[in-house]
């Protein structure tokens, strides 16, 4: 069965072709990128993934002034006659979304229908950047791939287990009920990957495992999943509290916010550019990408050491409240940009935390980890993983799994 899986942005469309024979294996035959999607200067970047482990690439600039032109040149290098991987767009069995927020309607993969049109356009104002692109690259595919099944795969579905406890917050109850004011999370078809791998790789059934996940990049989450079934998450009704992240505050006092609009006279705009876009790494240290953050440290820049170590600080009490929340643990995963390359952030994360059960081994943890990697030592009582995410294949196997 052949899949494409499609994340559309506002002004991008980033997508790949997968043969999937079933559930849990599936093969890559192209993938790609269509982007600055409405300008004079688009890109389409395509890559044909031969049989040899090897890619072919090719990329043009054509003007793609809008999704239908990107996603339609993006099917003509599919099934192009030389460098295409299919011999007709009927060829694609099914597209599967990508799409940010679904609320509480749904806690699954869903086959499109009016019903989920309508779900995706009232969580809006919920994700406001990311919801409407990603309705436009639904009805896009549905208008241009007839024949195929539209599958929307949400990005909030897998923390829709988080008991009331944890997805609660303490304001008036009402505000829950007629405004959706709650615990939603992100990052959840990564979560949802990694702690399956994990739990394999540890060696435990999923429906026995206890995994704590820690998606950390320039936005970064964490997750407690008990059984296969996240029990919390990092993130709340929007991406911006938990972890600090390259751009975003993490946790604060929200108090912070109605102080700063009443002696800067800041407008509700200006904040919320504030805490999302000038916080986090950036407001700390004048750099939001950890690579720059640690050359500025490693030049004695007194302010990016304090910003590397607010963060793993940070990353440590949750590591510590979520060994709590779930009593047993069988293993930690970190994924994602810098879980996967920054063996310092890993390191630091977890250190002292041996009367915990949790014991580094530095050799094992050093370098970048492109593979599933052991980085704990054999002391350690809770295993460390490094397992690279993979969301559009995790994506496609949700999407085989709804068709099936």
């Amino acid at each position: 069965m052949k899949i494409l899986v499609i994340n559309s942005g506002s002004s991008s469309i980033k997508f790949k072709l997968y043969e999937m024979s079933s559930a849990e294996e599936g093969e890559v035959l192209a993938s790609g990128l269509a982007e600055r999607i409405g300008e004079d200067t688009s890109t389409l970047t395509y890559k044909r993934h031969e049989k040899d482990g090897s890619e072919t690439k090719q990329t043009w600039n054509d003007p793609l002034p809008n999704h239908e032109t990107g996603l339609k040149r993006i099917i003509k290098a599919l099934s192009d006659p030389e460098k295409g991987v299919i011999s007709s767009p009927d060829e694609i069995a099914a597209a599967g979304h990508r799409v940010l927020h679904a609320g509480e309607a749904f806690s699954a993969p869903t086959k499109v229908n009016d019903a989920v049109i309508d779900a995706i356009k009232k969580c809006i104002p919920l994700g406001p950047l990311h919801n409407p692109a990603n309705l436009d690259g639904i009805l896009v595919a549905s208008q241009i791939m007839q024949g195929a099944s539209q599958v929307a795969v949400f990005d909030t579905a897998f923390h829709q287990t988080m008991p009331p406890e944890a997805y609660l917050y303490a304001l008036p109850y009402e505000l829950y009920k007629e405004q959706g004011v709650r615990r939603y999370g992100f990052h959840g078809t990564s979560h949802k990957y990694v702690a399956r791998v994990t739990a394999k790789l540890a060696g435990v059934p999923q429906d026995q495992s206890n995994i704590i996940t820690a998606h950390l990049g320039n936005g970064s989450s964490m997750a407690a999943v008990r059984n296969g079934r996240c029990v919390d998450t990092s993130m709340g009704l929007t991406p911006l509290p938990g972890l600090i992240m390259g751009t975003r505050t993490g946790d604060i006092d929200p108090a912070i916010i109605f102080y700063l609009g009443k002696q800067l006279g800041l407008s509700l705009e200006e904040l919320d550019n504030l805490v999302n876009k000038q916080s986090g790494l950036k407001g700390i240290c004048g750099h939001n990408d950890l690579r720059d953050v640690h050359t500025a440290a490693e030049e004695g820049e007194e302010r990016a050491k304090l910003a590397l170590s607010m963060l793993a600080y940070r990353n440590k009490k949750f590591f510590g409240a979520y060994i709590a929340a779930l009593g047993r643990v069988d293993a930690i995963a970190f994924t994602a940009g810098v879980g996967e390359n920054d063996s310092w952030v890993r390191a630091q994360s977890l250190a002292d935390m041996e009367h915990l059960g949790v014991v580094i081994d530095l050799e094992r943890n050093d370098g970048r980890c492109s593979e599933p990697t052991l980085i704990s030592a054999d002391s350690s009582t809770i295993q460390v993983w490094v397992v690279p995410t993979d969301e559009e294949y995790e994506i496609a196997r949700e999407t085989y799994e709804v068709l099936s």
